[in-house]
């Protein structure tokens, strides 16, 4: 079944979009953020899960029942394998990581874009969610490519390499027709030999270098952030694309607040 990509129509048409993040592998969690209605898409953080074939396909059908769009975070040792077999669950955007060169950015446009003349890439026909039916008439074979090249990409600007890199990065992505950048400011201080510095404002020359260059290039920055007050900042800067929260984050959140507040009454008894 092709699913139409409502996140890759918000981009063409130039709309702001909303996200959040999941960990968890459990289908449930997906349907039940659908459910909310309040997101334009979320992030399946793979990268960071005990991720495996059936459970995409179980994520991205309960994602399907909340008609909620999917993207998911890869780990970039596989990305290739995985980037692929998500597009045949049905996930309609990939996060690519630890981007450090224009060939790493050459590299995934293969693996994801089409294989034909046009595209470049190297995705055949592949008989998963998306052509299920097979290629039953000439409409079903167009169709399919268009679900293709619908897939939205972003790439991960998280290396101290990356940043040096940055301009020949996004001359690459400006040409294979990149969608979005996002920061990432735990690997860039771990990659600079100073995990510390994640948690320090001296990160905001680097952020906001990567951000301007991407508006500068015409592709679209993504920052996430953990309140809503975040977000100000970004907004200030030009973004205009957002990922908020986590589950292990809220849930952590959640379960302390109500933790502390039963305990205190407890106390009292």
């Amino acid at each position: 079944m092709i699913i139409k990509n409502t996140i890759r129509q918000k981009i063409d048409s130039g709309e702001p979009t909303s996200s959040t993040r999941f960990m968890s592998s459990e289908p449930d969690i997906a349907e039940l953020i659908g459910d909310t209605g309040l997101f334009d898409y979320a992030e399946y953080y793979a990268e960071g899960s005990a991720v495996s074939m059936p459970s995409l396909y179980h994520i991205a059908r309960a994602a399907q029942c909340g008609n909620l769009p999917l993207m998911v975070k890869l780990d970039q040792e596989s990305q290739g394998f995985w980037a692929q077999a998500a597009v045949g669950a049905g996930f309609q955007a990939i996060n690519f990581t630890d981007i450090r060169s224009s060939m790493d950015i050459e590299a995934l446009h293969r693996t994801i874009r089409p294989d034909n003349p046009e595209k470049g890439g190297m995705m055949g026909v592949k008989p998963r969610r998306p052509m299920l039916a097979g290629y039953a008439t000439a409409a079903d074979t167009k169709k399919y490519r268009e679900d293709l090249e619908s897939i939205v990409v972003i790439i991960m600007i998280e290396k101290d390499i990356a940043v040096q890199n940055i301009d020949e990065i996004l001359d690459s992505a400006k040409q294979r027709q990149i969608d979005m950048t996002q920061w990432g400011a735990a690997d860039f201080s771990f990659s600079r030999g100073t995990p510390e510095l994640v948690w320090s404002q001296k990160l905001h020359h680097f952020e906001e270098l990567v951000i301007q260059k991407s508006i500068d290039q015409g592709i679209a920055p993504r920052c996430e952030i953990n309140s809503v007050d975040d977000a100000r900042r970004y907004i200030d800067l030009g973004v205009r694309h957002f990922s908020i929260g986590w589950d292990r984050l809220i849930l952590q959140q959640g379960l302390t607040r109500l933790g502390e507040g039963i305990r205190k009454l407890a106390e009292d008894l």
